[in-house]
């Protein structure tokens, strides 16, 4: 192997056709973060990596170092494939949101963020064990990007109000400040109920197949606290997990 020839895991985030016969990868790596490869030929029928260079696919993969933004594909080994997640209409589309918000809110990071690969590794899983279960509703969309956040460093604050400090009468949440706010610093926020408050709080202490239930209106709001947080302080917006499920 040349010196400019390594070699990394990786969960394949998106897929773009390029000239007549190659594909453009989005990569998130256990060892290096996010990378962008080409797989050259690989949309010819003989083509040697037959179809696993596709989305939601985790691979042991070979890579020639590019001097540029895109490394190139030379050896691809299936992990997992996730073969149920892909039969399922919803698996696709809730596997599809873990995987652009990875996408999104570490785009451009080429640094290793252990805890978010082993996060979205481990969704894919419960996804593809039941493509129509718990992890492929609003709460396990929801549950995933707050434990994403968290990871990327874009957790909430929801211990206290994010700007006074103050522990009660926590009925509404900032985006802008990033967390719970009580009644005197509600200005700019929206209301967030005790229910959705709890929710969150599962939601991080909780592994992901314990993942919290709750009421359409408390998934909404915790949906929303974690949108408008990483709008404002991460620069990165989301579809809501409704309008994913709806597509």
């Amino acid at each position: 192997m040349s010196a400019r020839t390594f070699k990394t895991e990786a969960i394949v985030l998106r897929t773009i056709r390029y000239g007549e016969a190659d594909r453009i990868l989005h990569l998130f790596t256990r060892e290096f973060g996010r990378l962008g490869a080409i797989a050259k030929g690989v949309r010819k029928p003989r083509s040697r990596f037959g179809g696993r260079l596709e989305p939601f696919f985790r691979l042991n993969l070979v890579l020639h170092r590019s001097r540029g933004d895109l490394h190139t594909v030379t050896s691809a080994e299936t992990i997992e494939g996730f073969p149920q997640l892909r039969a399922s209409g919803r698996g696709i589309a809730a596997a599809g949101d873990a995987c652009g918000g990875v996408l999104r809110l570490l785009d451009g990071i080429e640094e290793p963020n252990e805890p978010a690969y082993n996060l979205l590794c481990r969704y894919l899983e419960l996804v593809e064990d039941d493509p129509e279960g718990p992890a492929t509703t609003g709460a396990g969309m929801v549950t995933f990007r707050l434990k994403l956040a968290l990871a990327a460093g874009f957790a909430p604050e929801l211990s206290g109000c994010s700007r006074c400090g103050g522990t009660d009468h926590m009925t509404a949440f900032s985006g802008a400040a990033g967390g719970i706010v009580c009644p005197t610093c509600e200005a700019g926020s929206f209301p967030f109920s005790a229910e959705a408050h709890s929710f969150m709080v599962e939601s991080l202490g909780r592994p992901m197949v314990e993942a919290p239930s709750g009421s359409p209106t408390a998934i909404k709001q915790a949906g929303r606290a974690i949108g408008e947080t990483l709008e404002h302080h991460a620069h990165v917006r989301l579809p809501r997990p409704e309008e994913r499920l709806a597509a």
